[in-house]
Order: structure tokens, then C-alpha cells, then sequence
């Protein structure tokens, strides 16, 4: 069988061989290009570095300077990082002068997701001009990140994904949210977004289209400034550690673009106000619920009342 694959592989034209390099991890790619000068030729080509994924791996610091250097081009898209936080200042994955340099190597970056990073000491005007997308995951940042000086250019971000950062605040979202206009806003464990942070960031998320929050320490107030301004949402989830009762879902009904709704039933939420909403929603088309108390009883009655939208529940 290996004979036959060793025969086969030659003959494969580059088109094909390219699509199924782009797939291998970072590793098995860079070993391909051991092979021979046909495949090493093929395993640096600009087009399967588009999209790189350097998570699964631990890098230290020298060896990101040597693919920022080496491997990485003007054709990455998209990059993904895993650092490790708590290190020590020898230890630390990302720095200042990394970034630049990623700057001006790769000037098309728009997507960076970056997991377990100490950015602390990385001030916000190092991060790539050329972002639209950043997701941070149990990330260390700096108390005033997300903001500059007047003269210093930001980058102007679409989408932003927050899980899991507890020192993400309600004045990290005001800066971030009046510096970029969001396509996408995502929080998740971010207790300190208050329902204070979501009414000073709300009139500067009109443009938002996608909002997700979780963990978050909000309620009825929040909602009501949500449904005043972000009347371009079309998805809309509010998970656990919300105070939102019946009172808030009024907000929510006056988000006519409304397609997607996340809601975690509760005591404080009837089933009867969740139908009432969902009736006031002419777009809307999927309902998930959440809460460990939703007996399959609710669901069915909720569904038998919405038959034009699909509904879920997961505890």
C-alpha cells in the first residue's frame, strides 16, 4: 500500500497537493518540505500560509521570531497563538518589537486569536493596524488596553471575542467600543461588565450585528439601553450570571432584525413572556434556551406557540 501512495503522490498535480498541505499541522508541513525540492518548494508557497495555527504547539519566544522572520508572509490572514501565562519576563511569548515586526511582515493580518497570553506589558498601539478580528482567551490585560493616544493609529476592529478574561472590564469595553465600530461583540466570563459599562458602550454599537453575553453581571437596564441603540443585531444571546427578568425582555422586543435569541430561563423569566417576545419578533427563527430547571413540558408548549421558529434547549 505505501508503494502504491509513493507512486501516486508524484503524479498528483500542484493544486491538489497544496489543498492537502494547507490541512497539515504546522509541524508535518514544515517536514514536508524535506521531502524533496518539488515538495519543499510547494510547503513554502504563499498560499498555504494563510491560515496558520501555532495553538497546539508551546512556542518560546526565539522560535516565533524565526517563522515571523522565515515562514510568515504578506499572505497570512489568519493566526493563532498559545502563550503561557505567568512565565516570567524570559518566558513571555509576545513582546513590543514581535509585534512590529509581524506588522510590517504581515500586512494583510486580520484575524488574531490569542489563548493563556500575558499582554500586560504590550501596549495596545503594537497590535497590527491591519486587525479586524481579535479573540483573547484567558488573557492577561493591561487596565487601560484598547485605547491610545490622539495621535496614534488603532487598529479599527469588526469583531471582538472575550472568554474567559477576568480583567476585562466595563472601561475596556467603552474604549474598545467608541475606538472600533463592532460588527461582533462576544463576552464570557467577563464579570466586570456591569450593566453600567453596557449603557455607556450601547450608543457606540449601532453597527453591532452579533452580541453574546455570558457570564456576564447585567440585567434589566442593560437590555433596555441594548434595544435602544443596537437596533442592527441579528443574533442576540444572554447567558447565566444575568439578572434579567420579564421586565428587561421588553428591551429585546423592539430589535425588529432579530433572527438568533439565547436566553437562560430562570424564576424571574416566565414562559409565557418568552412567547410574547418571540411573537414580537417577526425575523426571528431559531430560540436556544438554557437553565437546568426547563422541564420538557415548557419547551413544548413554547414550540406548539412559535411554530415558525426552531427552538432548542441546552442545560
Amino acid at each position: 500500500m505505501a508503494e502504491e501512495v509513493g507512486a501516486v503522490l508524484p503524479v498528483l498535480p500542484d493544486s491538489v497537493l497544496l489543498k492537502v498541505l494547507e490541512l497539515l499541522p504546522l509541524r508535518d508541513r514544515l517536514r514536508a518540505a524535506r521531502v524533496c525540492r518539488r515538495w519543499q518548494r510547494l510547503a513554502l508557497d504563499r498560499t498555504i500560509w494563510r491560515h496558520v495555527d501555532l495553538s497546539p504547539h508551546r512556542l518560546t519566544s526565539p522560535i516565533l521570531w524565526h517563522l515571523v522572520r522565515w515562514r510568515l508572509r504578506d499572505s497570512l490572514r489568519t493566526l493563532r497563538l498559545h502563550g503561557t501565562l505567568r512565565s516570567g519576563d524570559k518566558r513571555r511569548l509576545l513582546s513590543p518589537a514581535l509585534l512590529v515586526a509581524l506588522r510590517k511582515r504581515c500586512p494583510q493580518l486580520q484575524r488574531l486569536c490569542l489563548a493563556e497570553t500575558d499582554l500586560r506589558p504590550i501596549p495596545y498601539e503594537s497590535i497590527p493596524l491591519s486587525l479586524t478580528t481579535l479573540e483573547l482567551s484567558c488573557c492577561e490585560i493591561p487596565t487601560a488596553w484598547f485605547c491610545g493616544s490622539a495621535t496614534t493609529a488603532l487598529p479599527q476592529l469588526r469583531h471582538l471575542v472575550v472568554y474567559n478574561v477576568p480583567a476585562f472590564s466595563d472601561r475596556h469595553l467603552l474604549n474598545v467600543s467608541s475606538q472600533s465600530r463592532l460588527k461582533t461583540l462576544s463576552l464570557s466570563g467577563t464579570y466586570r461588565v456591569t450593566d453600567t459599562g453596557i449603557q455607556r458602550a450601547a450608543p457606540h454599537l449601532e453597527e453591532l450585528e452579533r452580541l453574546v453575553l455570558c457570564h456576564c453581571v447585567i440585567g434589566d437596564s442593560a437590555v433596555d439601553f441594548i434595544g435602544r441603540h443596537v437596533k442592527h443585531l441579528r443574533f442576540l444571546e444572554i447567558g447565566s450570571a444575568s439578572s434579567l427578568t420579564n421586565a428587561g425582555l421588553a428591551g429585546v422586543a423592539t430589535l425588529q432584525r432579530l433572527e438568533t435569541l439565547g436566553l437562560d430561563l430562570c424564576d424571574k423569566i416566565s414562559p409565557g413572556a418568552v412567547i410574547a417576545l418571540c411573537r414580537a419578533l417577526p425575523q426571528l427563527r431559531n430560540l436556544k434556551l438554557g437553565g437546568v430547571r426547563v422541564e420538557d413540558e415548557v419547551i413544548d408548549k413554547i414550540q406548539a406557540s412559535l411554530p415558525h421558529c426552531s427552538v432548542s434547549h441546552a442545560p
